[in-house]
């Protein structure tokens, strides 16, 4: 399924137009975004909660020629599925 399933999906089931739908979902997604971006998590009771975790920077090797490089720090997001999104998977 992708965005454009996603959002045939909602227009359906909520009765409106596909632009309102892509609109609402635009909307979440964004919502979503900016929320981690401030480093705060964002849950939804049922599906999830999606959270940012920090890596640091660390050593590694070139697998191709065994030199040391330094991997930057970053920033990565989190998702652990909720207990009734898991039920339904299951």
């Amino acid at each position: 399924m992708n965005k454009g399933d996603v959002i045939n999906r909602i227009a359906e089931d909520a009765g409106i137009n596909k632009a309102e739908a892509t609109d609402a979902l635009n909307s979440v997604l964004d919502s979503i975004k900016s929320t981690l971006k401030d480093g705060k998590k964002v849950t939804l009771v049922g599906f999830g909660t999606f959270s940012v975790s920090h890596r640091a920077e660390r050593q590694g090797r070139n697998p191709q020629t065994g030199a040391a490089i330094t991997i930057k720090a970053k920033n990565l997001v989190k998702f652990k599925a909720g207990k009734e999104l898991g039920e339904a998977v299951n």
